[in-house]
């Protein structure tokens, strides 16, 4: 097997930023210590810039089966590669969407010969599959997904008693997108009725509303907290929703915990003027003290994972008027950089990151040896060189919509490499051509 020796690495990894050299010995990590020598092995210097472990993205939409004109599993994994995630968990409202065994396997049979980046799914509940779900062995995948929202037609889960057997008879994570049905369909006829389908995408935030959220989120919680369920609520997005959460605990102990979005911490309803429908999501991107208080939930541990929730559209579909266009935006490439432009800001530290997007998910999915940088775990690794002006544009954008809410921002970090199962798969602009991804296997 071959060896590669980083020298002079500048390492974020459980709560400490260090100066060592770290030997990678096939897909390994096998050794973390100062002025380490190897007589066999391939030397990077990095002089001095940042090594993290590889980002671990729970919540992305890549489109494959069935919408591949808006991305696939090979276009959008070599974005995420080139952002510095190694590891993504795929969501199952594709078409077909991933609501039986069968689709599931078809998925990773797909991820196996095309995926640049380490793999898993989500296998979606429904109404009607639950004797499906039964039959799905804990470690198949990342976790189970439930659509508590309406965003996602028939996989909407409103039958309660159907609900209750899910939370009842699943040993695996339940992630739910939260937003109550009802709710928004309400508030969707009223605004129909003023403006018909072209309603002004600044009441995209009224429609889809932080009432919406709350009730769909509290619910989900009170029916975990009765069944015992392990339940993780995706894409918060309001700041009275993080009053549900608690950091009184640590995360192993936690059975409720919750993600936050790039662009829920980024965007606020003040941006709708020039993003328009750019920046339409469910849940929707909401106010500035919304904005303000998730990144209070996030910093005091209510608030336990960074996602993106990469779900790209092409732009002839993100133009049409409010009620025909979809939800969903490309973040992989651009996830991590601006949540380092937020440490150069002052707003996180670097520590703060890496426990966030890959130590959390990590223990969160119970994945086997990754998400830190340790001896003997898989060496999914990322190079950082701060004070390096990038800036989005056209030209350097990789999802296949060819486009990013990004557009025009100049990031202050560059990722120069990263490293996959120990293989060195993007280095200097450049993806390896061979692809070294594996499926996930877990520790439950």
């Amino acid at each position: 097997m071959s060896k590669i020796l980083l020298k002079n690495a500048t390492i974020v990894n459980e709560n400490k930023v260090f100066e060592s050299d770290v030997l990678i010995d096939g897909e390994q990590i096998s050794r973390i210590d100062r002025d380490i020598s190897s007589e066999n092995a391939k030397i990077i210097d990095l002089n001095g810039d940042l090594l993290l472990p590889g980002i671990i993205d729970d919540q992305v939409h890549f489109r494959e089966p069935g919408l591949t004109h808006k991305g696939n599993i090979a276009s959008e994994s070599r974005a995420a590669l080139v952002g510095g995630i190694t590891t993504f968990m795929e969501q199952p409202n594709t078409n077909p969407q991933t609501t039986t065994i069968e689709k599931l396997e078809e998925k990773f049979t797909i991820a196996a010969n095309s995926s640049f980046a380490n793999y898993s799914f989500l296998f979606g509940g429904t109404n009607d599959n639950l004797e499906e779900l039964k039959r799905l062995d804990k470690n198949a995948c990342s976790g189970v997904k439930l659509f508590l929202g309406s965003s996602t037609g028939n996989m909407l889960v409103d039958n309660e008693e159907v609900l209750e057997k899910i939370f009842s008879n699943t040993e695996m994570v339940i992630s739910t997108h939260c937003e109550d049905e009802g709710t928004i369909r309400a508030n969707l006829a009223h605004y129909k009725e003023l403006y018909g389908d072209d309603i002004p995408i600044k009441y995209h935030p009224v429609i889809r509303s932080a009432e919406a959220c709350y009730l769909s989120s509290s619910n989900a919680i009170a029916l975990a907290k009765k069944t015992g369920a392990r339940l993780h609520v995706f894409h918060l997005s309001t700041g009275i929703e993080t009053d549900l959460f608690t950091n009184e605990i640590p995360l192993e102990e936690k059975k409720i915990t919750a993600e936050v979005c790039i662009h829920h911490l980024w965007f606020s309803d003040a941006d709708y003027d020039e993003k328009g429908t750019l920046i339409k999501w469910n849940p929707a991107v909401k106010t500035s003290e919304d904005r303000s208080k998730l990144w209070e939930a996030l910093l005091d541990d209510r608030i336990d994972v960074i996602a993106t929730d990469h779900a790209p559209h092409t732009l002839e579909e993100k133009n049409n008027p409010y009620t025909k266009a979809p939800s969903g935006g490309p973040l992989v490439q651009h996830a991590l950089l601006a949540m380092l432009q937020k440490e150069e800001e002052g707003i996180i530290s670097l520590e703060k990151i890496v426990e966030k997007m890959c130590h959390n998910p990590a223990k969160l999915f119970d994945l086997d040896r990754r998400g830190f940088i340790r001896e003997g775990y898989y060496a999914d690794l990322v190079q950082v060189k701060r004070k390096s002006q990038n800036q989005v544009k056209k030209s350097n954008i990789l999802y296949n919509c060819g486009w990013s809410p990004f557009e025009g921002v100049t990031f202050d970090s560059e990722v120069l490499r990263t490293f996959l199962n120990g293989h060195l798969a993007f280095e200097n602009g450049k993806i390896s051509p061979e692809r070294h991804a594996m499926r996930l296997t877990f520790n439950r």
